[in-house]
């Protein structure tokens, strides 16, 4: 059997609910902060949630003219925002001749609904005649990747993944795999959302799916808490530069840990709801681990899927028992979702940024406003405290609706 290359990440870039930067990501979430606070991206007053993880402050114009902002949904602004970080981190040059061996594939779960939620006002308004052509490429999910292909040069293949909750957790994976198999030597990868809009939030209320505790934003996110109510809608970027390993030792890149394992699975059970069990959940991480070659009792820290929800957190719960046995005592399981919500499309990368920061700094970030825990949700995790110790291998969950999940796992780098 052929060696599979061996995929590293060299670079890392997000735009959050913590901050403008990875260090901002990092150490709101070592802080224990929250990002959530009351929706000021639009009168909420009639809707039942109330309270977002929005990017605050966030100037587009730092890394595009102002025409080109007017251009683009604000899903793709957060894309070219945390690819600048990312390759900034990475200092990988694309050349003319390296450009055809680097990919772009950028997880997006849903696309530009603020672009088309105004354009559709417009012409309710003033009559199809007002329609930007620039609508169409301004709103368009691929245009996440396309644009920051074109910034950087890249030209190798640009995907656009969309499995909702799973997007950019699936953009990683088949970022690794194209390395491991020779197609590129390198990927700008990752994802990104932006819909705390009047759609996003009226549609995902619809579901009964968010959060209502208007009345404490900080705390409405919740994950295995027993009083957990829902998940708190966030928004985004997160971009990592993966790249085969013996490419990134002759640039002298820095490494900040190894893309050692992939797992994605399908439930074939439900628009919305996890398999019985977490059976979907349960063969994605041990097809994971396996990838990774490494035994189930080798991973340290899991950051799990943990959206807050009624029905999410005991069944991850129940699926991280299934696979680990008696091992899932001893893990260390956080959900940062917590600190900075749902990221949709974007929470796979963001949350693979905080296993290289965990990994980089050997610290479990925590589950903060876990104050009464739910006797379903009986494992270890990290309540409401970072926690320094020793992580080798750490695993990250991304499930989503439609019954698509993944894995991903990421290792200490060891030359």
């Amino acid at each position: 059997m052929t060696e599979k290359r061996r995929v590293v990440i060299t670079g890392c870039g997000a735009v959050s609910p913590l901050g403008p930067d990875v260090n901002a990501l990092w150490n709101g979430l070592l802080e224990c902060r929250s990002g959530v606070g009351m929706i000021t991206r639009f009168d909420a007053t009639e809707f039942t949630t109330k309270i977002a993880a929005e990017v605050k402050n966030f100037d587009p114009t730092k890394w595009m003219a102002p025409r080109e902002v007017r251009q683009m949904d604000r899903f793709i602004q957060f894309s070219i925002a945390a690819a600048d970080e990312a390759m900034r981190d990475s200092g990988l040059e694309i050349t003319d001749e390296l450009a055809p061996l680097v990919g772009t594939v950028m997880g997006v779960g849903v696309g530009g609904l603020e672009t088309i939620e105004i354009t559709h006002l417009l012409m309710k308004e003033k009559g199809p005649k007002r329609i930007s052509p620039y609508f169409i490429p301004g709103m368009i999910s691929n245009l996440a990747p396309g644009h920051i292909s074109m910034r950087f040069g890249a030209k190798g293949p640009s995907v656009t993944t969309t499995s909702a909750c799973a997007s950019s957790a699936h953009a990683i994976g088949e970022s690794y795999r194209m390395i491991q198999y020779g197609t590129v030597v390198a990927v700008i990868c990752g994802g990104a959302e932006a819909t705390v809009t009047p759609l996003g939030i009226g549609g995902f209320n619809a579901l009964k799916a968010l959060s209502t505790r208007n009345d404490s934003p900080e705390t409405a996110s919740r994950p295995f808490d027993r009083d957990r109510d829902g998940f708190v809608m966030g928004e985004g970027s997160g971009v990592l530069i993966l790249e085969e390993l013996e490419h990134a030792r002759r640039r002298g890149a820095k490494i900040y840990a190894e893309v050692t394992g992939y797992g994605s699975t399908a439930d074939a059970n439900h628009i919305t709801q996890p398999a019985p069990g977490g059976e979907g959940a349960v063969r994605c991480m041990s097809l994971c681990v396996a990838d990774a070659r490494l035994n189930l009792e080798q991973i340290d820290y899991i950051n799990a899927h943990g959206t807050s929800t009624p029905i999410n957190d005991p069944l991850e719960t129940l699926a991280v028992k299934t696979a680990f046995g008696e091992h899932a005592r001893r893990l260390a399981i956080s959900s940062t979702k917590s600190m900075t919500g749902h990221l949709l499309g974007a929470a796979g990368a963001i949350e693979a940024i905080t296993l290289v920061k965990a990994i980089e700094h050997q610290v479990a970030p925590p589950t903060i406003n876990l104050m009464t825990p739910d006797p379903a949700c009986d494992l270890d995790y990290v309540p409401n405290q970072a926690r320094q110790m020793k992580i080798e291998h750490a695993l990250s969950n991304s499930l989503g609706f439609g019954g698509t999940n993944v894995s991903l796992v990421l290792s200490r780098f060891r030359g």
